[in-house]
């Protein structure tokens, strides 16, 4: 690997250990992706360099099949000294492609994160009475704090807790399928992300928030100052929409409409000029649910429209000088006052290679313009 970049590789069931240096020594390209938004795990991607006599034969087709069906992986940068967990997740799939020798092929290892073991069976039909949906996940995600998982759950804005003798709420599909759906359902995200130190997750229910320390700045057309290889953006201003709720009045039974703005205390705007919504989008079926349940739903809606402007680039991390996290905010500078400020890291695509290491990032915010004077260097 580069200098002042060394990579560790751990497998094995439920507890990882570190491989031998054979299997490491076969390891070509690693590709990790971390995403943000709705049912977006963070999956992996391990190419080795594949012999007849590889251990790797055994280690990977042998317990990646039904007497182990979780093999966990776990994928650590250090980075001039300072660890970065990359990936902790589990094996799903296997891809053996010939070579062009009669003795070395390319074994391909995909996997995800450890919501992996989240899918793995179903529990639909699991009452949760008198449970709101932040109770009903914190449940269901202490069954998995044999992964290292601590749950990280945020109150919703409107507390809507079912009374039991009008409705007992029941798990549809696997924990994470019904994570997922309470997410959805009042306009939160969920995901899982590895450490900080190996062997510990957070899984994060909640809103996204644009609060925090920026990560350093990415620097554009800044000459011996510039940072990333490649940094471009688009503005969809008609992108953006308003839901619109209707609820029923309980004696008159009149629809009343409820349009839904744009304000999330925990994820302020990040750009000054926000576009004006070009249409309106009735909620359908909100009439059926209660007032609190049919706002909630409202709040998922318009949370979906809220980023006009997306930039896609691509750094090379030891220029850089660390790995850029997805779920963080970061700055841009040089970009034009138009671009500048801070921004949404949405999703991050590590590629190593031996003597490269590259990220293609995107990045999201709702406006133009910089909301703040200046961002951290």
């Amino acid at each position: 690997m580069l200098k002042g970049i060394h990579l560790t590789l751990m497998i094995g069931p439920v507890v990882a250990f570190p491989v031998p240096q054979t299997i490491l020594d076969a390891l070509t390209s690693v590709s990790v992706t971390s995403n943000s938004g709705p049912a977006t795990p963070s999956v992996f991607e391990l190419s080795f360099t594949l012999s007849n006599n590889s251990p790797l034969q055994t280690l990977f087709l042998v317990s990646g099949g039904s007497p182990i069906p979780l093999v966990r992986v776990m994928l650590i940068a250090t980075i001039n000294g300072t660890p970065e967990v990359l990936i902790d997740g589990f094996m799903t799939d296997h891809h053996v492609a010939p070579g062009s020798d009669s003795s070395h092929s390319t074994l391909t290892v995909k996997g995800q994160d450890v919501t992996a073991a989240m899918d793995f069976m179903d529990f639909s039909g699991f009452p949760f009475p008198a449970m709101p949906a932040e109770a009903r996940v914190a449940i269901l995600l202490a069954k998995y704090a044999m992964f290292g998982v601590i749950p990280m759950v945020i109150p919703s804005i409107m507390l809507d807790v079912p009374i039991p003798t009008q409705q007992i709420p029941r798990q549809q599909g696997t924990d994470l399928n019904y994570i997922n759906q309470l997410a959805s359902n009042v306009g939160y995200e969920f995901y899982v992300t590895p450490g900080p130190a190996p062997g510990v997750n957070v899984a994060y229910w909640g809103p996204r928030v644009t609060l925090g320390v920026p990560q350093p700045a990415l620097n554009v057309n800044m000459d011996a100052f510039t940072n990333v290889e490649s940094l471009s953006f688009s503005y969809a201003n008609d992108r953006k929409s308003m839901p619109i709720v209707f609820v029923q009045e309980p004696i008159s039974k009149v629809p009343i409409p409820i349009p839904i703005p744009d304000f999330n205390p925990l994820s302020p705007p990040l750009g000054a000029i926000e576009p004006i919504p070009m249409r309106f989008e009735p909620v359908e079926g909100a009439s059926k649910l209660s007032t609190i349940q049919a706002l909630l739903i409202g709040l998922a809606r318009q949370s979906l429209t809220a980023d006009a402007v997306t930039g896609t680039g691509t750094l090379d991390v030891v220029r850089y000088g660390r790995p850029l996290k997805a779920r963080q905010l970061v700055g841009v500078r040089g970009a034009g006052m138009a671009f500048d400020g801070l921004y949404y890291v949405k999703s991050v695509t590590h590629s190593i290679k031996r003597g490269e290491y590259k990220q293609n990032f995107t990045l999201t915010r709702n406006g133009l313009i910089s909301t703040v004077p200046a961002v951290p260097s």
